[in-house]
Order: structure tokens, then sequence, then C-alpha cells
């Protein structure tokens, strides 16, 4: 299945680069490019695309919010955003996380690191930039501003089991690793994540560690088993 992505950035020149990067890959197509966030809000639903590759600095309307547009879009709840931009600072990486964004890239990342992360949120993985550490969202996540709080009473549907899974994917687990620490297959892993996401009303897993930091289930520093 051909994996269609949008590209938006205000950089024609950057655009038309990754759109050369990305439509030499047999099951990878590039099917529109916006200048700001309110095109690539618009495109996204016209164009029925799988993940936006955004800049956060568009005018207008900026990555962030075209982001936030996107995920409280319930036509559009199968697009994943994979943010990319040269200001790996904290706090954007939370706002991008936070407004529903599944993966953070620098634009000095590497060729077949761009076209791997599309692939990854493409297919419901969570991404972070080697710059945005695991550490660096744990640490902003589990501090949350006032009125961002996610109430715990969320995590009461879930079992003793998806718990566990949820925990181990906010540490930053892949679902082998996960799979290897529980003693199962990754296929139960994958299960119980996905149920874990229905019940919480996450778009992936990068929502679930978002959820688990803001609930309190999971705290900077703690070391998981």
């Amino acid at each position: 299945m051909t994996i269609r992505v949008l590209l938006a950035d205000d950089q024609a020149l950057l655009r038309g680069t990754f759109r050369l990067l990305i439509d030499a890959q047999p099951e990878l197509e590039v099917v529109g490019e916006a200048s700001d966030g309110r095109e690539a809000v618009r495109l996204a639903r016209s164009e029925r695309a799988d993940v936006v590759v955004m800049d956060i600095r568009m005018p207008e309307v900026d990555g962030i919010e075209a982001t936030r547009l996107i995920a409280q879009d319930e036509d559009l709840a199968g697009v994943k955003v994979l943010v990319l931009t040269t200001f790996e600072e904290d706090h954007l990486v939370i706002e991008a996380l936070r407004a529903g964004a599944s993966g953070f890239l620098g634009k000095g990342v590497e060729p077949a690191q761009l076209l791997d992360a599309v692939r990854l949120v493409a297919a419901g993985e969570a991404l972070l930039s080697p710059a945005a550490t695991k550490g660096l969202i744990a640490r902003a996540l589990s501090q949350p501003a006032p009125g961002d709080l996610v109430d715990p009473r969320r995590l009461a549907s879930l079992t003793p089991r998806e718990r566990e899974v949820l925990t181990l994917v906010a540490a930053g687990l892949s679902n082998e690793e996960i799979a290897e620490r529980l003693f199962v297959t990754r296929v139960t892993v994958k299960t119980h994540a996905n149920r874990a996401m229905a019940k919480l009303n996450a778009r992936d897993r990068a929502q679930l560690v978002v959820i688990a930091y803001e609930s309190g289930l999971v705290r900077a520093g703690e070391r998981q088993g």
C-alpha cells in the first residue's frame, strides 16, 4: 500500500528536495505541498494524506496549530503528523506532542532517517528526534502547566496488563523490547497498546506517552522493571 505524504513548509526549495527524495521510494508518494498551516489542513483533507511532514515555523497558521487542527478533526483521524524543524527546543517538542504530533525530527536529519520516520509514523509508531531525548520528554511532560493535567481516572478502564504496557511504551521501549520484558509475543504487545489507545482516545503511541506522564502513571527518573 502506498503511503501518501503531504509536505508543509514555507521554503519551496526544501519542499522540492523532500519531494524528490520521497517520490523516489516505491511505497511513498507526495500528494501535495503547503506553504502554511492553513493550507496544510485543507490539503490533508482533500488529498487524503496519510502523513504530513510539518514545519513548525510557518506564516499565518504555524505547524503546531495546524497539527492541533488536524488532530481535532474527526475526518482526519487517520492522518499522522511528523514535525520537522530547525528549532529543536524543549518547549516546541512538547507543544508538538501535546498538539497531536506522532514524531519530531530536525531538518538536518539524514535522508534515510527521514524516510524511515515517515514509514514509522504511518504505521502508528511514535518517533522522537535523537536531539529530543527520552529524558527531556519525560521531564517536560511530568511537569505540565496548570490546565494541562490529564485526569488519572482516565486510566481506570485499563486492565493491569494494559497499564503495564502503557508504562513501558512511555519509557520508550519498542514492541519487541516490551515483548521480551514481559515474556509475550510482539503481537500481544501491539494488541494491548492498541486497546489502551482505544480506551484513552489516543491517536497513536506518541499520545500514549503524553497521557502516561500527564496522568502521573509514569514520572521522570523512574526505572521501569
